[in-house]
């Protein structure tokens, strides 16, 4: 039987990341299960190099392990062991890594195609995890509710954002939107969406 999958997404400092590890460590410590963290930041500034630094001792309380994976989610699967509790934070981060991605000397953005096959492989490494865990949560950042950008690399990324969260959510068993530290239950487990 399947793990459960919960969707978080929300703005910047709403919460949505304490929130998410909140939840499994109370979940872990109820039923024994270890803490997996799958961090997609990458290092590529002083200011990014600060926050995954901040991300590690805020976590570093409990017995979290750590795997640095910023574009090849797959890459995890080796380490994911039955009844885990997973954490992937965060989705945007990871798109954005791999839309930058080079290939043959053009960014995946730019190769028609080339995002429709990384989508796809990530929602199938995504039911793999799930299948692996007893709980895999994942946390997004909201798709910007802005006016329409001129520039169509942002556009495309925000459509992106969309597309993701859409399909997420349609998957998952719980999906919640964090505003200002407060959850909002979209989805919750075993009710059915409105279609």
């Amino acid at each position: 039987m399947d793990g459960k999958l919960t969707f978080i997404s929300g703005g910047v400092r709403s919460g949505k990341s304490a929130f998410a590890e909140r939840m499994l460590v109370e979940e872990a410590a109820k039923c024994g299960g270890r803490l997996v963290y799958i961090a997609s930041g990458r290092a590529v500034d002083e200011e990014m190099k600060q926050r995954i630094e901040k991300h590690k001792l805020d976590r570093g309380e409990e017995d979290w392990l750590t795997i640095e994976q910023p574009v090849d989610l797959a890459g995890t699967l080796p380490f994911i062991q039955p009844n885990d509790f997973v954490l992937w934070d965060c989705l945007t981060t990871w798109l954005a890594n791999e839309m930058y991605e080079e290939q043959d000397g053009a960014y995946c953005i730019h190769m028609e195609g080339c995002m429709e096959k990384k989508a796809a492989r990530l929602m199938g490494t995504i039911d793999a995890i799930r299948e692996k865990a007893a709980h895999f949560v994942i946390v997004s950042n909201e798709v910007l509710d802005e006016p329409a950008s001129p520039y169509e690399e942002t556009r495309t990324y925000c459509e992106w954002i969309g597309k993701l969260h859409q399909h997420l959510v349609g998957m998952s068993d719980e999906a919640i939107e964090m505003d200002c530290g407060l959850p909002l239950y979209w989805k919750k487990e075993g009710q059915v969406a409105v279609q």
